[in-house]
C-alpha cells in the first residue's frame, strides 16, 4: 500500500475540494489515461486495486504509471464513542482528486487492450472519470 514514509503532522484538517486540477491534468508518459470528472478521495487501497486489475489485464505487455499520492491522513472516531473528547485517530491515507486530474497512465502495443485494462481500473474508483487519449489531450 501506498502511504508517505514521514509526515509533519500527524493529523490533517479536512480542507475544501473547490475547483478544477490545474496540475497533473495532461499525459506526460503513457497513450491513454484515467481523468477524473468529479472530486473526491482516493484511498490507498483504492490506487491498489486499480493498479493490479491494469496490471493483470496487460499481463507484462505494457507500462503503468500512478499519477496519485495518498498523502493526506482521514482520521476516524471508533464506533459508539460520544461526542467531543478529541480528534480521532488516523484511518485511511488518501489522495484528493479535482476534476482534470489524470490520475493512471497506460501504454501497450494494443489499444484495444489497454482501453479495456483502464475501464477496470475506473470501476475501482470512487469518482466520475473518462478515459482520454494523448491526441485528445493536446
Amino acid at each position: 500500500m501506498l502511504s508517505p514514509k514521514k509526515v509533519k503532522w500527524r493529523k490533517h484538517q479536512k480542507g475544501r475540494m473547490t475547483g478544477k486540477a490545474n496540475r497533473g491534468n495532461t499525459i506526460t508518459f503513457g497513450d491513454f489515461a484515467i481523468q477524473a470528472t468529479s472530486c473526491g478521495y482516493i484511498t490507498n487501497r483504492q490506487i491498489e486495486a486499480a493498479r493490479i486489475a491494469m496490471t493483470r489485464k496487460i499481463k507484462r505487455g505494457g507500462n503503468v504509471w500512478i499519477k496519485i499520492f495518498p498523502d493526506k491522513v482521514l482520521t476516524k472516531k471508533p464506533a459508539e464513542v460520544r461526542m467531543g473528547k478529541g480528534k480521532g485517530s488516523p484511518d485511511a491515507w488518501v489522495a484528493v482528486i479535482k476534476p482534470g486530474r489524470v490520475m493512471f497512465e497506460i501504454k501497450h502495443t494494443d489499444v484495444e487492450l489497454s482501453k479495456e485494462a483502464l475501464r477496470l481500473a475506473m470501476y475501482k474508483l470512487p469518482v466520475k472519470t473518462r478515459i482520454i487519449r494523448r491526441e485528445d489531450a493536446e
